[in-house]
């Protein structure tokens, strides 16, 4: 299975044609996209397949899911908040293919709420698993019964001047076969693609 995830910076990112290249190119067996705005339910319309957006509360934009395939409905997972004022909601696009269960997240920039929330996304996930997205996390991450197979290589660069490795991917009961970092485009990260299979 072909998973690719990719942070589209909302408004001023990648719009929905440079979205519909990539699905050209790459040809994933599903696309996983944060920062999504409504735009991005046209991607069907430039490619076919079928999409499910969750926008987040209260804002233009959210986790999105694409694939060449008939998708389950995906499941919303509210995650734990920040208490400061105007702080974002956030929720875990939960999406189940056969025995494998994926968590599409866009956690918060946070690092203590981030890793809270991430430790409420894999307590929510059962048998083999992926949790994918942008986890705004810096650092390494410990998780029992998960492994970091994502690309090493910095996927965004903050303010032009600090690279991060921001968008990673975890996984339970499943390997790696290939994992890379894409080229940006108009976003302000690098998609990440993967083929994953059971173990």
């Amino acid at each position: 299975m072909k998973v690719i995830s990719w942070n589209l910076l909302r408004v001023v990112g990648a719009p929905v044609e440079d979205v519909a290249a990539l699905v050209k190119t790459e040809r994933p067996d599903l696309l996983l996209m944060q920062e999504a705005t409504e735009e991005i339910e046209r991607l069907p319309d430039h490619v076919g397949g079928h999409f499910h957006w969750e926008p987040l509360p209260g804002r233009i934009h959210g986790l999105a899911a694409w694939s060449p395939e008939p998708l389950p409905q995906p499941e919303t997972l509210p995650l734990p908040a920040s208490r400061v004022p105007g702080a974002v909601l956030r929720v875990a696009q939960i999406i189940r293919l056969g025995e494998i269960t994926l968590a599409n997240v866009h956690l918060s920039h946070g690092q203590l709420l981030n890793r809270w929330q991430l430790l409420h996304v894999v307590r929510a996930l059962e048998g083999p698993a992926v949790v994918i997205g942008d986890y705004n996390l810096i650092g390494p991450i410990l998780m029992p019964g998960f492994k970091d197979v994502g690309p090493k290589e910095p996927t965004h660069v903050a303010s032009n001047l600090l690279p991060f490795r921001l968008d990673r991917c975890l996984v339970r009961g499943l390997r790696c076969a290939e994992a890379r970092a894409l080229a940006r485009g108009r976003s302000d990260h690098r998609p990440i693609a993967l083929k994953l299979g059971t173990a």
